[in-house]
Parts: structure tokens; C-alpha cells; sequence
């Protein structure tokens, strides 16, 4: 059975002369059918339209117009890490030219494991060496490359941040999946950084929906005085459920994207995702002209975006000291 196949437009109205199709591509469709890109994500299609906008937006710089030039297919698991596999395997049986496989290390270990011969561009939070996704940064080998984001390491700056929004809170909550890869890595990083400050940190977890809301009930027992949302593909699937419970529980919380803050949260502190989003659109341009993934390097973050939702802040009652907003990227008001 076909999972989230949400096929979406995020152009309209598109005018002028057809662009060229590069001969690296057309090489790898039957004649007269446009390349068709793949493209992989773990949350949803309407909490990632921007992402997928500025890939999207990208492509077309580059000559790769959807709809015109280029088809792409988009799977979306809503935050089911069940559905990875096959919706990769999907792909893969459409013979897409690429996959973009967008939802982080998850989906990049799916897509790895559906083709070892169609170019993937991944990115994920995670070490892309250390979880088995390329042999190197600078030489990947086989089939795959992609951008790595840094997000799951940065919790003990999120811990920081959170401290000076909140500094009369001695303990603070963090909630993560149980079944990450990269859990154990962001506690250890965690602990260590609420030893230095001289903070509790109490541990939640959540790999379900009802474990989200069984995590904020536990909460209000521990009298956590704020809470980090811990880095997981499962939790950009849950975003609504995630800033409506901390809104709800008057919980004062950071997240790992920005998207969560615009959507209503406390403060978020991340590498730009719409960066990352870019250079995915990038790398894959470059495979479909005949380029190996082998041949192009994993690229790291170079812009962090730090955002303070001030409407939030003010329902929650806090007063954002004057030296946050000076180092501030954004402030939502």
C-alpha cells in the first residue's frame, strides 16, 4: 500500500521558455519523461512547507523547474519512523534519478538500504560517519552524500539559553526518544552541561504520541521549571502536539528548529534548516548532470539561527533579558 504520498506544488504559475534539460538526466529516463526526483521526509508537508520551498526554489535556480523540467515524488511519514522503509523502497521501485532524503539519518540508512546505485543527498543531525552513512566527510564513498546540520550536538548551548530565559528554574526537564541513535550522545552532552550550571536535570521519554502526553503529565509531579526538547525526526512529526502541551502547562521550553518556535514555542536554537534545505537542492542538481555523490563532499553548517518567540514569552510571564535579544536572529512578536 502507497504511505504519504503527498504530492504538492510549491511553484505556481510558471512562465517563459522550457529550460534545457541537462543530458545527464535525460540519459536516465525513458525518452520523453521527465527526471523524477524523490524526495524522503519524516515529518509532514505542512510543517515543512519552507524547507521544502527553499529546495524546491534552489532546483529552479539551477535550471530544474517542477513540473516543467523535473517531476518530483514526495513521501512523507508523518513522524512514523514505521513507515521509512517502505516509503524509501517505493522510491526506489518509481526509478527515480535521486533521492533527497530529507528526515535525518533515519531516512538516509532507509534510503541506503533500498539502492545501492541511485545518488542520494541525505541530512541529518547526526555524524553521518559514525552512524554508518559514509566512510569519510571529505571523500564519501558509494552512492550517498549530504549535509549535516550539528543538531543534535548543541543541546548544551540550548541548556544555556534556556537557563538565562528562565535563571530561577534549578531544575529543567529534557525530553527525548528512547529509540535514537543519537539519545545516549545528547544525555551524556546534557549532564554534563547542568552539572557545570548547577542544574537538575530530570529525564522524559517519548517514542509515541501518548508518550508526549504522558511525559508533560510527569512534569507537573517533578515541578520542572522549563524543558529542552530533545533532537528526533519523531518529534518534527509531533510539532503541534509538542508547543500546544508546553503552552497548555505554561511550560517554558526550547526546541531544536525554528519551526517550532514559529509555530508558537518559547525559544529554538539551531543551523538554519532553510540553509540546509539550499545546499540539499544543490547537490542534488549536481547528480542529476553526472555527478557522483562520491565526488562531493558532506557539507557542515556555517549559519546557526537563535529565535525568541517574545508573544509566547509574554503569555508565559518571562521578561527576555536585553543580552538575549542582542545575539537574537529573530525575534517573533
Amino acid at each position: 500500500m502507497a504511505i504519504g504520498i503527498a504530492r504538492r506544488q510549491f511553484i505556481s504559475a510558471l512562465g517563459g521558455a522550457a529550460v534545457a534539460w541537462p543530458l545527464a538526466a535525460r540519459a536516465q529516463q525513458p525518452p520523453g519523461k521527465l527526471p523524477t526526483i524523490g524526495f524522503l521526509g519524516t515529518s509532514s508537508a505542512s510543517n515543512w512547507g519552507s524547507y521544502v520551498a527553499a529546495f524546491v526554489e534552489r532546483l529552479r535556480a539551477l535550471g530544474w523547474i517542477e513540473g516543467r523540467t523535473i517531476v518530483i515524488e514526495y513521501r512523507w511519514t508523518e513522524g512514523r519512523p514505521e513507515r521509512i522503509a517502505e516509503s524509501a523502497a517505493e522510491l526506489v521501485q518509481a526509478r527515480v534519478a535521486a533521492i533527497a532524503a530529507t528526515g535525518g539519518t533515519i531516512s538516509g540508512l532507509a534510503a541506503k538500504a533500498a539502492t545501492t546505485t541511485i545518488p542520494i543527498v541525505f541530512t541529518t543531525g547526526d555524524d553521518p560517519v559514525e552512524t554508518g552513512l559514509v566512510a569519510s566527510l571529505n571523500r564519501p564513498t558509494g552512492n550517498l552524500t549530504g549535509v549535516v546540520t550539528l543538531a543534535n550536538q548543541l543541546g548544551a548551548k540550548r541548556l544555556e539559553l534556556l537557563h538565562q530565559i528562565v535563571p530561577k528554574a534549578e531544575a529543567i526537564a529534557v525530553l527525548l526518544n528512547p529509540t535514537s541513535s543519537s539519545t545516549k550522545a545528547q544525555l551524556i552532552d546534557l549532564q554534563q552541561a547542568a552539572a557545570t550550571l548547577g542544574l537538575k536535570l530530570y529525564v522524559l521519554s517519548a517514542s509515541t504520541e501518548h508518550d508526549i502526553d504522558q511525559a508533560f503529565a510527569m512534569l507537573a509531579q517533578q515541578r520542572a521549571g522549563a524543558l529542552i526538547l530533545g533532537v528526533d525526526p519523531f518529534f518534527n512529526g509531533r510539532r503541534d502536539q509538542l508547543v500546544a502541551l508546553a503552552a497548555k502547562d505554561a511550560i517554558p521550553t526550547i526546541y531544536f528548529f525554528r519551526g517550532f518556535t514559529a509555530a508558537g514555542g518559547l525559544i529554538s536554537y539551531a543551523p538554519s534548516l532553510v540553509d540546509s534545505y539550499r545546499q540539499t537542492g544543490v547537490y542534488i542538481g549536481k547528480v542529476l548532470k553526472g555527478m557522483k555523490p562520491s565526488d562531493l563532499p558532506v557539507i557542515q553548517p556555517t549559519k546557526f539561527e537563535f529565535v525568541i518567540n517574545l508573544k509566547t514569552a509574554k503569555a508565559l510571564g518571562l521578561t527576555v533579558p536585553p543580552s538575549l535579544l542582542a545575539i537574537t536572529d529573530e525575534v517573533i512578536e
